[in-house]
C-alpha cells in the first residue's frame, strides 16, 4: 500500500500562503462569522454559531406571485454545513474557526483556525496523523471490568494526554461489578493509577436496550463525573463496548447517542459512535464545555513520537532513566545496569509499567514512515 505524505512547503511559501490568507480575510471582514467545528464528515464539517456577523446578509426581495426562494437566516447556536478552504490545515472537532454564510444555499465555507491551545491526534491508517479534537482541556480515559480492561491502552492515553498538554481523568465505569470475584483485579489496576496521581472516578451505568428513559438508569458517581468536567471541553476515550456512549447519555440524557452490547462471543464491545461529535453541556452554548464522543478504538498507534517522548509520558519512570548506567539504555529486562529495572526489584516502581514503556518505545523506534 502506497504511503501518504504530506506535502513539505518552505517557509517562503508558508508565508505567501499566510499572506494571501490574511488578505482575503481583510477583504471580507464583514462577513466573517466566529464558530466552532462540532463535527467533521470528511469534505464537509458542521460549525455552530457562534457570533454574527457585523453586517447582515440582507433577503432578497420578491415580487408579487414569484415563488419564495431558498433562504437560511444567521443565528447564534445555529449549526451549518460548511466546506474548508483547500489551503487550511487538517481541521477537528473543537476548533475554533472564522467562516463565511451563503443564506442562498445553506452552506458555509470556513476561511481560517485559531491557534489552537491543545490538539489530541492518532495514526490513520495511511501512517499519517489525523487530528481528533482541538481544544481540550480533560482527556476522560474510561474502562471497566466488561471488556478485560486493556493497561497498555490506557497507558497510550497517558503519554498522549501528557504531550498533547490535556489533562487525564481516569473513569472506571460499571464499577458495579468489582464485587463479583472475576473483576477484583481491576479495582486493584485503578489504585495503581491513583498511587501515580492520576486523577480517577468510579461510575456505573447500564444502558441495556430495554432503557427507556434516563430514570431508569442505574447510576452511581455520576455527580463526582460532572464536578470535574464541569466548564470543561472533555473528549471521552477507551476500548469498545466500556459505556463512553451510555455515561454521556447519562450526563447527557438529549445527546440521543447510540449504545451496543457487549458482543456474547468475543467479549469485546462494538463500535457505536461513527464520526467525533462535540456536545454542548448547556443548551447549545459551548462557552460552557462540552463533550467530545469519538469513535471506539483497540489501538493507538504512537509512531509519531520519538522513544524519548514516550519515556516523558511515564511520570514516575522518566526521572529514573537517567541513573542507568549506559545512556543508549533501552530498559529491556536483560538491560546491564537499568535504573528502571532496580526500582523494579527494590518495589518503588511496577515491573508492568516498565514492560509497557518497553513495549511502546519499541514499536516507535521501529516504524519508519
Amino acid at each position: 500500500m502506497a504511503l501518504i505524505r504530506q506535502r513539505k512547503l518552505s517557509k517562503q511559501q508558508i508565508r505567501r500562503i499566510e499572506k494571501q490568507q490574511q488578505a482575503h480575510q481583510d477583504d471580507n471582514t464583514n462577513d466573517l462569522i466566529d464558530g466552532v467545528v462540532i463535527a467533521h464528515y470528511g469534505k464537509q464539517l458542521e460549525v455552530q454559531v457562534t457570533s454574527l456577523p457585523a453586517e447582515q446578509p440582507q433577503k432578497p426581495s420578491v415580487a408579487d406571485g414569484e415563488p419564495e426562494p431558498f433562504w437560511q437566516p444567521i443565528e447564534l447556536h445555529d449549526i451549518w454545513r460548511c466546506h474548508a478552504r483547500t489551503n487550511l490545515p487538517m481541521l477537528a472537532t473543537g476548533d475554533n474557526v472564522r467562516w463565511i454564510a451563503d443564506p442562498n444555499t445553506g452552506l458555509g465555507r470556513i476561511e481560517s483556525v485559531q491557534p489552537r491551545r491543545s490538539l489530541i491526534s492518532r495514526p490513520d491508517r495511511y501512517h499519517k496523523l489525523k487530528p481528533v479534537a482541538s481544544n481540550v482541556d480533560i482527556l476522560a480515559i474510561v474502562f471497566a471490568p466488561l471488556p478485560l480492561p486493556a493497561p497498555s491502552l490506557i497507558d497510550r492515553y497517558l503519554v498522549v494526554c501528557h504531550h498533547a498538554e490535556v489533562t487525564p481523568l481516569l473513569v472506571l465505569n460499571k464499577a458495579d461489578l468489582l464485587s463479583l470475584e472475576p473483576h477484583k483485579e481491576v479495582a486493584n489496576l485503578l489504585t495503581e493509577y491513583q498511587q501515580l496521581g492520576y486523577d480517577t472516578v468510579l461510575t456505573s451505568v447500564d444502558c441495556p436496550e430495554t432503557v427507556k428513559t434516563i430514570n431508569d438508569i442505574k447510576q452511581q458517581g455520576l455527580q463526582d463525573l460532572e464536578h470535574k468536567i464541569k466548564n470543561k471541553m472533555v473528549i471521552f476515550a477507551g476500548q469498545s463496548g466500556v459505556g463512553k456512549s451510555s455515561l454521556i447519555n447519562a450526563l447527557l440524557p438529549d445527546s440521543e447517542q447510540s449504545v451496543n452490547v457487549i458482543s456474547t462471543n468475543s467479549k469485546l464491545g462494538q463500535h457505536t459512535t461513527t464520526t467525533s461529535r462535540l456536545l454542548p453541556f448547556v443548551n447549545d452554548d459551548l462557552s460552557q464545555g462540552g463533550i467530545v464522543d469519538t469513535p471506539g478504538i483497540r489501538e493507538y498507534g504512537i509512531w509519531h513520537l520519538t522513544p524519548d517522548d514516550i519515556l516523558a509520558g511515564f511520570i514516575e519512570l522518566a526521572p529514573l532513566a537517567g541513573l542507568c548506567k549506559f545512556r543508549d539504555c533501552k530498559h529491556t529486562s536483560n538491560s546491564k545496569g537499568c535504573a528502571l529495572w532496580q526500582a523494579v526489584a527494590d518495589g518503588e516502581v511496577l515491573q508492568r509499567r516498565v514492560e509497557s514503556l518497553v513495549t511502546l518505545q519499541e514499536e516507535a523506534d521501529t516504524q519508519h514512515y
